[in-house]
C-alpha cells in the first residue's frame, strides 16, 4: 500500500466506525483461508462486515469516533467485526468462536462503550432487532385479540341462550 491508498483507507475505515452499531475485535492467528471466508459469508448475510487490517492503521481510523478507547485491543493479529446492527456483529462473531477456538474475541464497542470479551459475549445473548420486532409485534397484537374476545363474548352468550330456548321449544 502506498501513502494514498492507506489514506484513503484509514478515511473509509474512520466512517465505518462512525456509523457501526457495533464493533468487534478478535484474534485470528491460525484460521485457514475457508474459515475466514465462512466467518465472512455468515457475517454478510447477517448485515455485518469483517475486516483485516493493520494495527497502525486500525488505530488512526478509530480516531475521533465514539469507539476510540479500543484502540489498545489492536495487537497482533487482529480482525475487526462491525454491523449497523448492534448485535449482529457480535452474535455471528460469538457463534463462530465457539465452533473454531482459533478465534479469540478481545473486546469492541457497542457506540461509546467500550467493551471487553464477556461484554461482547453478553451482547450476542440479547436477541437480534428482527426477533425484538417479532416479540414487541406479538405484545401489541395480543390486547387487541383479548379485545375481540370479549366484545365478542356477550353475542356468543346471547347465541347460546337463543339456540337453547330453540332446542327446549322443539323438544315440547
Amino acid at each position: 500500500m502506498d501513502r494514498a491508498e492507506k489514506r484513503e483507507f484509514v478515511t473509509e475505515l474512520n466512517e465505518t466506525f462512525k456509523v457501526s452499531g457495533a464493533i468487534v475485535v478478535a484474534r485470528y492467528a491460525g484460521l485457514t483461508v475457508a474459515q475466514m471466508n465462512d466467518l465472512r459469508s455468515k457475517m454478510r448475510a447477517q448485515g455485518g462486515t469483517v475486516k483485516v487490517a493493520k494495527n497502525r492503521l486500525a488505530q488512526i481510523a478509530l480516531q475521533g469516533t465514539d469507539a476510540e478507547k479500543i484502540s489498545e485491543l489492536f495487537q497482533g493479529q487482529t480482525l475487526i467485526a462491525y454491523s449497523a446492527d448492534p448485535i449482529a456483529a457480535p452474535k455471528v462473531a460469538n457463534d463462530f468462536a465457539k465452533g473454531n477456538d482459533k478465534l479469540v474475541i478481545l473486546g469492541g464497542a457497542m457506540g461509546t462503550t467500550a467493551l471487553d470479551a464477556e461484554g461482547v459475549k453478553a451482547l450476542a445473548a440479547l436477541p437480534s432487532l428482527d426477533e425484538l420486532r417479532g416479540k414487541l409485534l406479538g405484545m401489541i397484537q395480543t390486547p387487541a385479540t383479548r379485545i375481540a374476545a370479549v366484545v365478542a363474548a356477550p353475542a356468543a352468550q346471547l347465541a347460546r341462550v337463543f339456540g337453547a330456548y330453540a332446542k327446549k321449544d322443539e323438544a315440547a
